[in-house]
């Protein structure tokens, strides 16, 4: 056979291959494109839909889910994944911003709330978070597993995410114990459950029992469970029932009310589909402890108090990419039904839009009259509206993540770990940094520090290496109960640096965080505090609680401005205390103004004394007016008299 022969035939098979290949991959994409679920097709009926259903059970592997009856034996818990996952996409929903913290390629967006790890011997209040927001740590980073964090967060985690992901970084011990434990899917009733009987705070108690995938069941009022799977060990199957051969130890076990049941083993749901306000407010309630936590002194949220709820403006589809509500969020980007439900797109409107969009929900349009351009250019429309009113000491907060708020046994006094401090004035972590009221957190842990970077120690790791000179609980008992710090001096602080340094050697030298300062030991063994990035502290911006327009700053008119531009005005000279354990460190503060880039307090409060001369100077400014206008008019009538005469003459 000749070469253009040869050529021709491996020309024919090439062409072959590539319409085979063609034809596989266009099979492939067209197999990757899901047909919706029933129940992520709307018909745009605004009616709440009835949701009668069956309970299925957690599917094992390779294995189909099924029904669940109240004669089952044994009972099993409902899984939310196959349940609820029989109508909606729960891969989609997945994806949604409470669950993907974990997922690198889902942008950060403005700084929020971290987790804070807390351990009051070691006098640590850490602050974490799975997204790469400046000043948190990752969990990974500090060397905490995802199982871990579960157990320690999972409180107030919503199931799914990194409670649901496998842990490459678990023991196998821990991975044994998933099969017993189950994990933590994504609990769906906790914020579409409109059931008065539905009770979160039994989520925590299931957590702290192991008893993950039974969690979700728990809190529904038609469900009860008892025993626990941390009591169980690691050969215990829960499909089977088995009975441990200790009387005392209880596996965990559910019961449904039979009542709720129908003939076909359905269930009425009480879902809603617009999530109730105080769904919401067990994970993201804030009490101010300047009132203590005593609801009557404080007031809710002028939006909420007006009727709308938390989801008329934090929206999402079924992806469930709740929006933020902040000015530049990615997810409002180029869709005004999504940017106008910012503060300032919701009541000034969006420019450029093809229709009207100011006023939206009925929102009040506000006139601003004589306030300055540049305020709305250096402020977010918060630092006037939110929050409680700037004192000349901040303020200090509990919320439910940091202070577990709404579990059961949670320590209620106000001197509980961690201490959060608000509001502090200062720019936010995004490009346009308008100045916004902040939370403000002084981190505290032991690290090590090589080549510039502090990485944390986890809490257990300094007991067990320096337990024996961390302070005594003796002499702390008073303040430990309150959930306070110990009293550290700065000879303990070295005392547990020295044990630190005999261990672990290749890491980094111990230091110690707090206070704004690294501590470290110098070549001498004497102690040292120096300044260090790591030490500042972690700030979010925060939203709520709005006050009314009749309560914002510079509401008086050329009175308000007195709000902020006084000398002593909380705004840029407010007190912000240092928060420490180290007691030679107590009383330091710092100045609202100091945490404000670019600003020089000098220059701030110089102009702020220029506002006690302008009454003088525009009453000054008057007088020459009325007296330049008085000359102005002799003058002016004496021309027209000669004018007069000039034209009487001519004639």
């Amino acid at each position: 056979m000749d070469k253009s022969k040869i050529k021709n035939v491996l020309f024919v098979v090439s062409a072959a291959v590539l319409f085979v290949c063609v034809l596989v991959l266009s099979g492939a994409g067209a197999g990757d494109d899901k047909e919706p679920k029933i129940g992520d097709i709307g018909d745009g009926n605004r009616s709440q839909p009835v949701h009668v259903i069956n309970l299925l059970t957690e599917a094992e592997e390779g294995e189909e889910s099924s029904v669940i009856a109240p004669d089952d034996e044994p009972l099993m818990p409902f899984s939310p994944r196959q349940t609820c996952g029989e109508c909606h996409d729960y891969e989609a929903i997945s994806q949604g911003w409470h669950f993907n913290a974990a997922d690198p390629c889902v942008e950060a967006g403005l700084p929020g709330e971290p987790w804070i790890l807390v351990d009051l011997l070691t006098a640590t209040q850490l602050p974490l978070s799975y997204r790469p927001w400046p000043g948190a740590f990752s969990p990974k980073e500090i060397g905490m597993t995802k199982t871990q964090f579960v157990r320690q967060f999972g409180r107030h985690l919503p199931g799914g995410g990194v409670a649901e992901a496998p842990d490459e970084d678990a023991e196998p011990s821990e991975i044994m114990r998933e099969l017993v434990t189950g994990k933590l899917e994504i609990n769906c009733m906790a914020c579409h459950d409109g059931d008065p009987s539905y009770n979160q705070s039994d989520y925590d108690l299931q957590i702290k029992k192991d008893n993950l995938r039974w969690a979700a069941t728990a809190t529904c009022g038609f469900a009860s469970v008892k025993g626990s799977a941390k009591d169980m060990p690691n050969t215990w199957d829960p499909f089977l029932g088995e009975t441990p051969d200790d009387p005392k130890k209880i596996p965990p076990s559910v019961s449904y009310n039979i009542n709720r049941f129908s003939a076909k083993n359905e269930v009425f749901l009480d879902i809603r589909k617009k999530t109730l306000s105080e769904r919401c407010y067990f994970c993201h309630s804030s009490a101010d402890m300047s009132h203590g936590a005593d609801h009557w002194k404080a007031d809710e949220d002028i939006h909420l108090k007006a009727g709308l709820t938390c989801v008329d403006c934090h929206r999402n589809g079924l992806n469930h990419a709740i929006n933020r509500g902040y000015e530049g969020e990615p997810s409002g980007q180029n869709d005004v039904s999504i940017s106008t439900l910012t503060c300032r797109g919701c009541h000034l409107g969006e420019e450029g839009s093809d229709h009207p969009t100011a006023g939206r929900l009925g929102a009040p349009m506000p006139i601003h009259k004589g306030i300055p351009t540049v305020h709305f250019e250096k402020l977010t429309c918060t630092a006037c509206h939110s929050g409680p009113w700037p004192m000349e000491k901040v303020h200090h907060a509990k919320t439910s993540r940091a202070h577990a708020l709404g579990t059961i046994g949670v320590n209620k006094s106000a001197e509980a770990l961690p201490h959060i401090s608000y509001p502090v004035f200062t720019e936010e972590k995004q490009p346009d940094g308008k100045i916004a009221p902040h939370k403000l957190l002084w981190p505290a842990f032991w690290g090590r520090l090589k080549d510039g970077k502090v990485t944390p120690v986890l809490p257990d790791v300094v007991k067990k290496t320096a337990g024996k000179v961390l302070p005594g609980i003796k002499e702390n008992i008073q303040r430990l109960r309150a959930g306070n710090w110990p009293e550290y001096t700065t000879e303990n602080i070295a005392d547990v640096l020295k044990k630190l340094a005999t261990s672990n050697k290749g890491d980094g030298a111990p230091v110690y965080i707090s206070g704004g300062k690294l501590h470290r030991l110098d070549d001498a063994g004497s102690l040292i505090e120096e300044d260090h990035p790591t030490a500042r502290p972690y700030v979010w911006s925060f939203a709520h609680d709005v006050r009314p327009a009749s309560q914002s700053l510079g509401i008086d008119g050329a009175a308000g401005c007195d709000h902020c531009h006084n000398t002593k005005a909380p705004f840029f000279f407010g007190k912000v205390t240092v928060d420490s354990p180290v007691a030679a460190e107590h009383g330091r503060v710092e100045e609202m103004v100091d945490m404000q880039a670019g600003v020089d307090g000098n220059y701030i409060w110089a102009f702020n004394m220029s506002f006690i001369f302008r009454p003088w100077m525009k009453a000054t400014v008057l007088m020459a007016s009325m007296i330049l206008a008085g000359f102005l008019l002799l003058f002016g009538l004496k021309g027209l008299g000669k004018l007069a005469k000039f034209t009487a003459g001519d004639n």
